[in-house]
């Protein structure tokens, strides 16, 4: 059998009787890696977008959003890998649509979040670049990249969980470094990996020759889409639940753009984001938005049929019977789920050249307008109240504190040997890693000189470490720095 460059690993492994008897078996010893990584039990105790603490009841965290995002992403991986049209052909020439690579990818595509979700995220960028000057910052599709390929470890140093090129491949959402991205998905903003981990991705990317550079790989696209359904569906499940989705404003927000949308449509940008919070205007700087950034793809008929959809089914249907806890309550709440997930998993497409904005798989025209309505309501009624921001500041706060503390630390020469051991072993692995990138490829590194670039280093490590934190431990660790708890083994070993 002639080698298959996707199953390829950074240092060539021999699989056991166990393994070999799978289906399969490079692939799903990926998956396996992946799930049993202590990266990825953390998952359980990191935030989505309200911590189970601060909302005082289940809700999802990232754990149960990547099991469920890996199960709607198998689903349209197995359909499209089995067709034999013009589609399935397209797909089996850009390389596959492998189900199983496509599992691994989802359960590992939010490893790099931080705690407290996409604050964290902001705030550490933030850190990154103002307190150690970080030009790449932080930007947790690239820890993600970072954890599997450098940071978490199976048996061997130097190598991550040496997963196969595909797997590592199908993680790369935003498939270059900072600043590269331009327009391409997620603008300049996004990106998968850091300069110090650029080689191994470029030599992932590499097996698939025919993938056109910034764009994603297949089984890449297909996760991502998953991504974007889930989450857009989750939320809403959480929130409704939890009773936050007022009805009538909800209906006010809706009905008002579709009464007002002749004069609407002739006001000014500026005018409107003056008064976002009036009723249908945010809806009308919603399609404004999508135009601006996808007029590829952004249709404003279909972004029509798409408000007096979501109106209608969940604005109209679901939320306007309150969530009361009956098993009556859950069949409705079930069946409009899995009919949505359903729906938006048939309209899949799939495009040989696609826009620069878009992936070789994709939803298509109708069901991305109703994906960007079903999180508008999230980002519309739920992250823009005064409460969460409250809530969100303090855990920046906790974040600040963590990132001064542990710096602090390190800086104090009498006590720094005594440093959690994994934070000092992410600030030596750090320093190999910039001290490698300036000899393999100077003209990426950010300081010439050993002192600035260990300073560098260090911060890399810092942020490593933080970033590795569950919501629980973050807050555990900054209230012992404080001298706040005499609760001394809260924080176990774990730090």
């Amino acid at each position: 059998m002639m080698d298959d460059p996707r199953q390829r690993r950074r240092l060539p492994e021999t699989l056991d009787e166990f393994q070999q008897a799978e289906g399969h078996p490079d692939f799903r010893v990926d998956v396996e890696r992946i799930r049993f990584s202590p990266y990825y039990s953390r998952l359980s105790a990191v935030t989505q977008v309200i911590s189970q603490t601060g909302a005082g009841l289940a809700v999802h965290n990232r754990l149960t959003h990547s099991i469920k995002v890996a199960a709607v992403a198998r689903a349209i991986a197995t359909h499209l890998s089995t067709r034999d049209d013009e589609p399935g052909r397209i797909v089996a020439e850009l390389g596959g649509a492998h189900p199983v690579v496509v599992q691994a990818a989802s359960a590992a595509h939010d490893l790099g979040h931080p705690p407290f979700g996409h604050l964290g995220e902001q705030t550490l960028d933030r850190l990154a670049r103002d307190r150690f000057g970080l030009r790449e910052g932080f930007e947790g599709n690239a820890q993600t990249y970072r954890i599997l390929t450098r940071l978490d470890e199976h048996d061997r140093p130097s190598v991550g969980l040496n997963l196969t090129a595909a797997v590592r491949a199908a993680v790369l959402k935003y498939p270059w470094r900072r600043g590269d991205g331009g327009i391409r998905r997620g603008g300049a903003s996004k990106f998968s990996f850091y300069a110090v981990d650029e080689q191994d991705a470029r030599g992932a990317l590499a097996a698939y020759p025919l993938i056109e550079p910034g764009q994603q790989t297949v089984e890449c696209s297909i996760m991502d889409i998953s991504d974007d359904i889930a989450y857009s569906l989750h939320d809403l499940d959480d929130f409704y639940r939890a009773g936050l989705l007022n009805p009538a404003t909800l209906s006010s927000e809706f009905r008002s753009w579709h009464h007002e949308l002749a004069s609407l449509r002739a006001s000014d940008t500026a005018a409107l984001t003056v008064d976002a919070r009036r009723p249908g205007y945010s809806l009308e700087l919603l399609w404004r938005r999508l135009q601006a950034k996808d007029a590829w793809v952004a249709d404003p008929d279909a972004f029509g049929q798409a408000v007096a959809k979501v109106k209608a089914e969940v604005v109209d249907g679901l939320v306007a019977e309150p969530f009361d806890g009956s098993l009556a309550s859950e069949r409705t709440l079930a069946g409009f789920t899995s009919g949505w997930i359903s729906r938006l998993q048939s309209a899949v497409e799939v495009h040989r050249h696609p826009d620069i904005r878009c992936g070789h798989v994709a939803l298509n025209q109708q069901a991305w307008h109703e994906v960007a309505v079903l999180k508008f309501l999230h980002e519309r009624f739920i992250l823009e109240r005064p409460d969460l921001t409250v809530y969100q500041r303090g855990q920046a706060s906790v974040l600040e504190r963590l990132v001064d503390g542990v710096t602090a630390w390190l800086d104090d020469p009498h006590d720094a040997r005594r440093a959690p051991r994994r934070l000092i072993d992410l600030v030596e692995l750090a320093t190999d890693d910039h001290r490698r990138l300036r000899q393999d490829a100077p003209e990426l590194v950010e300081s010439r000189t050993d002192a600035d670039l260990d300073e560098l280093a260090r911060g890399r490590g810092i942020i490593d470490y933080v970033a590795s934190l569950t919501d629980t431990q973050a807050i555990s660790l900054d209230a012992l720095l404080a001298g706040r708890t005499e609760r001394l083994w809260d924080a176990g070993q774990g730090l």
